[in-house]
């Protein structure tokens, strides 16, 4: 499949993952994330966690807005929604081809697929992590 794009998110930052699958996906290719569990966030724990956990709670109850998944892999396509215009066609179009992953799934184990990984000197917490706390 000469359109499919596989991005193994492993040790790789969130924002530079979701971006580039967004580009990919507005640009006509179908992108596969895998991995999802292992993204990084970057910057200091409590404040990472405090954001997450301020949206969920905005969500709860009576509140109408903005629900926020608890699952890796639905968080990693919240993202990338976040970097789509979704309520347009072709931004709907291009989240309708992104499809996301906690791990790799038997079909592309042997797919080549691109990382953005990097040894990084700042503070990061993973995307698992932060969705079981919230």
């Amino acid at each position: 499949m000469k359109d499919l794009i596989v991005i193994d998110a492993a040790n790789s930052v969130l924002g530079r993952v979701a971006s580039s699958a967004a580009k990919k996906a507005l640009l006509g290719h179908k992108v596969i994330i895998v991995n999802c569990n292992d993204v990084l966030v970057t910057g200091r724990r409590n404040l990472i966690l405090e954001t997450y956990s301020q949206m969920r709670r905005r969500g709860k109850g009576w509140f109408k807005g903005p629900t926020v998944p608890r699952v890796p892999e639905k968080l990693m396509k919240r993202t990338v929604r976040g970097m789509l215009a979704y309520t347009q066609q072709r931004g709907e179009d291009a989240l309708d081809r992104v499809i996301c992953y906690n791990e790799t799934p038997k079909e592309f184990e042997h797919v080549k697929k691109f990382s953005f990984a990097r040894e990084l000197k700042i503070k990061a917490t993973k995307l698992s992590e932060i969705a079981k706390i919230i």
